[in-house]
C-alpha cells in the first residue's frame, strides 16, 4: 500500500472536500474530511496536509499536485546570481495552449444542496481571446455574483456555447444508481457533443475539461454512451487558469445556476441559497415542515447530509 502526502492551501482543502463529498466516510480526529475512492483513503487534515493511502494513492494524488507541494520532495536549488527563480506550472498541456482555439467545459452546483448541477461548454477561438479578456473573463471564483451575471449576459451573445441544467428531481432520480462523478462526466460529454455539432464544420484545436476525475475514470464513466467525445481532449485542474474558454464556461454555468436559484425562490416562496452551510439547513427544515421530502425533492440534492440535518431541525 502506497502513501502520498500533499501540502495544500485551506482554499484548496475545502475544494477537495467538495470534490470528495460523494465518497465521505467517518472523519478521523483533526481532519476536515475523510473519503474512500478508487481503493484509496483520502484524509484532509485541518493543518493543510492531505494523506492518500491505498492501491491508487499515487494516481489519485496526481490530479492535485499541480496546485500543491508533495511532502518529502527535495527543494529546488536556490537561484544563482540573485535572480528570481522561475516557477514552472505543473501541467501536461502543450506549449502555447492558452492561445489556441479551444472548447472548454466546467460545472457548477455540485457542492450546493439547493439547485441544479449545471454544466457548460464554450468555444473560444483564438481570434476571440482578446475580446474575452477585455470583457473581464477570468476565474469565476474571483468574481462576485453580480459581476458574473453582467459578464455572462455579454458572453452568451458573443461565444458559441452549450448548457445543461440537471434539475434536482432528475438528479435525485438517477443519483441512487449513479455517482456524482459519473453524472458530471456524462453531462460534460453531452455539452461537448452539442457544441461540436453547433460549430461544425469548424473544429477547435483542442478541448479542455476542468478536471474532476482522473482521465481514465472519466472515460470509464462515458464508455456506455453512443457518442463519446475523445478527440484532442485534455484534462486540467484549475482549467480556468489555463484557457479562457474554461473560465467563460464557468461564468456562464454560474449564471444559469444563479438564475435557476432565483426561479426556485420565486416558485417556492423561500429564499433559496447556494452552498451547504447552516443557513441552508434552516431553510430546508422549513420546507420539510411544509411539504416533507416530496417538496425537498423538487429543490435539493437529497443525498446530501443536509437532508437529515433539516429533518432533525424540523422535528426538534
Amino acid at each position: 500500500m502506497s502513501n502520498v502526502v500533499l501540502k495544500v492551501t485551506m482554499g484548496q482543502l475545502k475544494k477537495m472536500a467538495v470534490f470528495y463529498q460523494d465518497y465521505v466516510v467517518k472523519p478521523v480526529p483533526h481532519s476536515l474530511f475523510t473519503a474512500k475512492k478508487n481503493q484509496t483513503t483520502i484524509t484532509g487534515y485541518n493543518s493543510g496536509k492531505v494523506l492518500f493511502q491505498g492501491q491508487n494513492a499515487e494516481s489519485e494524488a496526481a490530479q492535485w499536485q499541480a496546485s500543491s507541494e508533495k511532502v518529502g520532495d527535495p527543494k529546488p536549488p536556490a537561484a544563482k546570481n540573485g535572480l528570481k527563480k522561475e516557477v514552472l506550472s505543473k501541467t501536461s498541456l502543450p506549449a502555447g495552449f492558452s492561445n489556441w482555439s479551444v472548447i472548454g467545459s466546467d460545472e457548477v452546483g455540485n457542492g450546493s444542496y439547493f439547485g441544479p448541477l449545471t454544466v457548460c461548454a464554450v468555444y473560444a477561438s483564438a481570434e476571440q481571446l482578446p475580446l474575452l479578456k477585455n470583457m473581464g473573463v477570468q476565474d469565476s471564483k474571483a468574481l462576485t455574483d453580480a459581476r458574473i451575471i453582467t459578464i455572462a449576459k455579454q458572453l452568451v451573445k458573443q461565444v458559441p456555447h452549450s448548457v445543461i441544467n440537471l434539475m434536482p428531481e432528475k438528479y435525485n432520480e438517477v443519483q441512487p444508481t449513479m455517482s456524482q462523478g459519473k453524472m458530471k462526466a456524462l453531462l460534460h460529454n453531452q455539452v461537448l457533443d452539442q457544441l461540436l455539432k453547433k460549430i461544425a464544420p469548424e473544429k477547435p484545436k483542442a478541448i479542455l475539461v476542468d478536471q474532476f476525475e482522473l482521465p481514465s475514470t472519466y472515460f470509464k464513466h462515458i464508455a456506455d454512451q453512443k457518442v463519446q467525445v475523445k478527440e484532442n481532449i485534455h484534462f486540467q485542474t484549475k482549467g480556468e487558469s489555463h484557457h479562457l474558454a474554461v473560465a467563460a464556461a464557468s461564468i456562464i454555468a454560474r449564471y444559469y445556476f444563479l438564475k435557476t436559484l432565483a426561479d426556485m425562490t420565486a416558485a417556492s416562496g423561500y429564499p433559496i441559497p447556494s452552498g451547504a452551510g447552516a443557513n441552508v439547513d434552516l431553510i430546508a427544515a422549513e420546507m420539510y415542515r411544509e411539504g416533507g421530502l416530496e417538496l425537498l425533492d423538487k429543490y435539493t440534492k437529497l443525498h446530501f447530509a443536509n437532508t437529515q440535518k433539516a429533518i432533525r431541525l424540523a422535528n426538534s
